[in-house]
């Protein structure tokens, strides 16, 4: 064996023992304490965030927005199935571990788990098993949606082998499913209502009022830092646009059109959902 390959193998072995070391040392601390929301070590317990949506609502961008003030650590779809407050002790588990990379001393510093709040974004009715959790105390919720045209049209870039119907079926079912769940919650101290629309062309007030409703300390900033996971599939938007490290609002030309039938009916779950969501949530603006 060269002694370049000697010396690649040791190192991968080191960062493998430390890589187990650091995920270990999470486990414990999570795990440790039998309450879902407490962690070894803190007086506070942590809070759970989840970003309700739908595919292509800008979900991405809300993420990173929100992710990149310090009181709060998440990536993106983490895909967990949520039975029963057990599994937010998954999400933290999978949060603290994927969000960091262990490379300088410095970095050791991300091992305070000192946030605030993990964060979780949902975009598939079968992953809220438990719809109760949604009530539980340390849980608070962000309602994302957006309007009909823009979702579906971007929605058929990202899944052109379905076809009209099966994706207005999807955004029509997700749609309705998150009016459910926001008249379920039926707390505007838990729940916050935003659309794409309005986190693009009115920025400022809607950061102001993530900070009001979050109580974070530190305002929020439609400039962002890029994630180690920032345009990986499945765990968010993987298109060009969010690498850009800040909110761009100059919109992508396009041909797509919907058929007259799917249009409106389109428009009417969008504002009939819309409805529910004033009626039941906190508006952003």
């Amino acid at each position: 064996m060269s002694n370049s390959t000697s010396t690649k193998t040791w190192r991968e072995q080191i960062r493998h023992h430390k890589n187990q070391a650091i995920q270990s040392y999470f486990y414990r601390r999570i795990y440790r304490h039998e309450s879902p929301y407490h962690v070894w070590g803190r007086s506070q317990p942590l809070r759970v965030l989840l970003i309700l949506g739908h595919m292509r609502s800008g979900s991405s961008l809300l993420t990173h927005i929100l992710n990149d003030n310090p009181a709060i650590l998440g990536y993106g779809e983490t895909h967990i199935t949520y039975q029963s407050p057990d599994d937010f002790k998954q999400l933290m588990a999978r949060v603290y571990w994927r969000c960091h990379e262990f490379k300088k001393l410095t970095d050791l510093q991300y091992l305070r788990m000192n946030h605030q709040y993990v964060l979780d974004k949902i975009l598939h009715n079968k992953l809220l098993a438990d719809e109760s959790l949604l009530t539980h105390p340390q849980v608070s919720v962000i309602f994302l949606v957006r309007e009909p045209a823009g979702s579906l049209s971007s929605l058929q870039k990202l899944k052109p082998h379905l076809t009209d119907q099966e994706r207005f079926r999807y955004y029509k079912n997700r749609l309705i499913k998150l009016g459910d769940y926001a008249e379920f919650i039926g707390d505007r101290e838990k729940a916050l209502w935003v659309t794409y629309d309005t986190l693009l062309n009115q920025t400022e007030p809607v950061l102001k009022c993530f900070q009001e409703f979050l109580g974070t300390k530190v305002q929020f900033s439609e400039q962002y830092k890029l994630l180690t996971t920032t345009g990986n599939r499945w765990v968010g938007d993987s298109q060009g646009k969010i690498k850009a490290g800040k909110i761009i609002r100059h919109p992508r030309p396009t041909n797509y059109s919907l058929s007259d039938e799917i249009q409106a009916e389109a428009n009417s779950v969008y504002q009939d959902t819309c409805k529910r969501l004033l009626t039941f949530c906190t508006p952003s603006i």
